[in-house]
Order: C-alpha cells, then sequence, then structure tokens
C-alpha cells in the first residue's frame, strides 16, 4: 500500500495524514499508430504522476495521486475506429465536480496532470479561478522536459513517435506491437498560413495520418523513455515538493 496513492489507500491513513496537494492525471483512449495501445496517454501520464507522487512523498511531502480519467477529448480523431470522446464542456464539467470535491475536503492545490494533447486545459484553469478556493496548476507532463528532447531523441514527434513510443517501451513493454508502426508521415493542408503556423484548425487525424501516427517510431528505444521519465519526474517531484509547502495566502502564488 502505498499512502500517497488514493486509489491503494485507506482511510485509517487519509484520517490521520490530510493531503496539502492532490495530483489528477488526465488521460485519453485512442489510436497510437498501428503498434501503440490505445491507452498510451493514460499509461504515460499515471506512470509520471506515480514516480513523481511517490518521489515528492519521499521528499516529506503531503501528495495524493488521484485515479487518471482515462478519456479526453477526441472530437478530431472520432474517424478512427473505438476512439473515445469526451466534449471540451464535458471534461470541464469532470474536471470541475473533482475540484469542488477536493475543496469540500480541505486540499486546496490540485495539479492537472495531463497526458493528451487533445485536452485543452487553460480555459478550464480560466473559468475555474473565479469559481474554487483551490488553487489550480496544469501541467503537460511532455512539455517538462521539452529543452532536453533533441538531446534524447532524433525527432520526438507529435503522436505515437520516437518519444511516446519509447515511453511505452519503458513502461509497459508488453503492449508494443514490434514491426506494425507505419512511418507516422504528416499532410499538408492547402492554405500555406495553416501550414507555417500562422493560422490554427482543429486536424482532421484521418486526413492528416494514414494510420493515426505523427512522427517516425523507429527509432525509439526504452533507453530513451526512460531518461526522459527520469528528467521529467526529477523536475515535478521538485515542484511538488515545493508546492506542497507553499502558505496560500492573498498574494499566492507570487
Amino acid at each position: 500500500m502505498q499512502s500517497w496513492n488514493l486509489s491503494e489507500t485507506n482511510y485509517g491513513q487519509v484520517k490521520v495524514r490530510p493531503f496539502d496537494v492532490a495530483v489528477l492525471p488526465l488521460g485519453a483512449t485512442e489510436p497510437h499508430n498501428l503498434h501503440l495501445p490505445y491507452g498510451t496517454d493514460t499509461y504515460q501520464v499515471e506512470a509520471v504522476g506515480r514516480l513523481a507522487c511517490e518521489r515528492a512523498h519521499d521528499s516529506g511531502a503531503s501528495v495524493a495521486l488521484l485515479p487518471a480519467i482515462p478519456y479526453g477529448t477526441e472530437t478530431n480523431q472520432m474517424r478512427f475506429p473505438m476512439a473515445m470522446n469526451l466534449d471540451p464542456s464535458t471534461l470541464a464539467r469532470v474536471i470541475g465536480d473533482l475540484v469542488d470535491s477536493l475543496a469540500t475536503h480541505g486540499v486546496m492545490k490540485c495539479v492537472l496532470l495531463n497526458g493528451h494533447g487533445g485536452n485543452d486545459l487553460k480555459w478550464i484553469l480560466r473559468e475555474l479561478h473565479l469559481k474554487t478556493p483551490v488553487k489550480l496548476f496544469a501541467c503537460h507532463w511532455w512539455k517538462m522536459a521539452a529543452d532536453q528532447h533533441a538531446r534524447i531523441f532524433e525527432d520526438p514527434g507529435d503522436h505515437a513517435g520516437e518519444l511516446e513510443t519509447s515511453m511505452i517501451l519503458e513502461h509497459r513493454p508488453d503492449l508494443v506491437a514490434e514491426g506494425m508502426a507505419d512511418a507516422g508521415a504528416l499532410a499538408s493542408t492547402r492554405f500555406t498560413a495553416v501550414n507555417r503556423g500562422w493560422v490554427e484548425i482543429t486536424r482532421p487525424w484521418h486526413l492528416l495520418t494514414t494510420n493515426s501516427g505523427a512522427g517516425d517510431p523507429a527509432p525509439a528505444t526504452a533507453e530513451k523513455g526512460r531518461a526522459l521519465t527520469e528528467i521529467v519526474v526529477d523536475r515535478l517531484a521538485a515542484f511538488l515538493v515545493e508546492l506542497a509547502a507553499s502558505p496560500i495566502d492573498d498574494r499566492f502564488p507570487f
């Protein structure tokens, strides 16, 4: 039993040691090229959250890892079979209800630990800002080591590429279908402004990709996944320790 893992702990533990910080992992259920499991985003964020919360706990922080939400926003992947969608407004309601639960229980700091690029959280933080006393932080775990991607990867890729394949090879190698992936090539739109990033769209992934992959997974290794995980966990755990120790006052978080 891990006392920092809400799924595993019990009332006897929680009753005597309230939590200062809650970590809510947000995953997804969607295809990841031909070789990675539909639960890739959830497996990754659960691994990062578990390891970071354990390290923060071992450093003295009172943190709670909440059970992961295994569904996310999939409106642009719905042409792929069994992509399981929560509309952005639905996801916001789920998060809002869980944050209300934390407020009721006196847990006033929460990190939304995101593992899915389709989960747009910034507007949710803005909407909840004046509606809850809970101090919210959004963390997209893969961004925590973005400054090290070029050192670790040839090309991390955008979806089921070298980065994500390396992570699953490290954390769930039993679920990687070796030799099945395609090259993850991407199509361009007919608009220069969109291709250059000057104008944004919601990308229809069945037109953008061949098999939902964006980025070549061929160079992926478990060692690369391990290296990335260590950096992310180290940085996230340090933040959780600092957050748990920080008092909430009129100037928080400044």
